[in-house]
């Protein structure tokens, strides 16, 4: 019995220290990096999702995902998220964002829970432009931990050129890994 708890233990400290040196191996991901400032009245009216990384609350969406922001009279951003259901329903969210920082922040958080749970910080969720052409007709947001990435534009198609610019800025410029990224169809 000893011998197999000694087995157990030697098995399980070499598992722990191959994860460690693994974990050592990897080179740090610097932390992410904003726009140096974003116009917001510039920035609203209504994006078309080109790409993103797949995430949970969008699951249900397969198709012509886009955005519309419009600065409401208290400064915040209304947001109105519509996309199309695999039973080819449209769904909506509608939502609030607001600048964390000056009037030009690049960094927002948006929340789409009720109003009367604002005040919880777990609803909020982060917002930030990473990229933006100076057009303002292609942009990038994520959040700190690069666990979210959309790829959102003007138009529901992008020039192939100035899409793959976008996707080496995100790669060489903030430490993307872009495998799991997916494109979003725009019917």
């Amino acid at each position: 019995m000893n011998k197999i708890y000694s087995i157990i233990g030697l098995l399980a400290f070499s598992l722990i220290h191959n994860v460690a040196i693994a974990q050592g191996d990897q080179k740090p991901i610097a932390p992410i990096k904003t726009i140096a400032s974003l116009d917001v009245p510039r920035y609203q009216g209504t994006w078309y999702e080109i790409a993103k990384f797949p995430n949970w609350f969008q699951r249900k969406c397969i198709a012509d995902t886009n955005a519309t922001y419009k600065i409401k009279e208290d400064g915040n951003v209304s947001v109105t998220n519509r996309c199309t259901f695999e039973n080819g329903e449209k769904g909506e969210a509608l939502g609030t964002a607001r600048q964390i920082g000056s009037s030009t922040s690049p960094t927002l958080e948006v929340r789409f829970a009720p109003a009367w749970l604002g005040f919880l910080p777990m609803v909020w969720g982060d917002y930030w432009v990473i990229d933006i052409d100076p057009e303002y007709q292609l942009a990038a947001v994520s959040d700190p931990g690069r666990k979210y990435l959309w790829i959102l534009s003007r138009t529901k198609t992008v020039e192939p050129k100035k899409y793959q610019a976008l996707l080496n800025r995100l790669v060489n410029d903030n430490g993307f890994s872009l495998e799991q990224l997916s494109l979003t169809p725009q019917n």
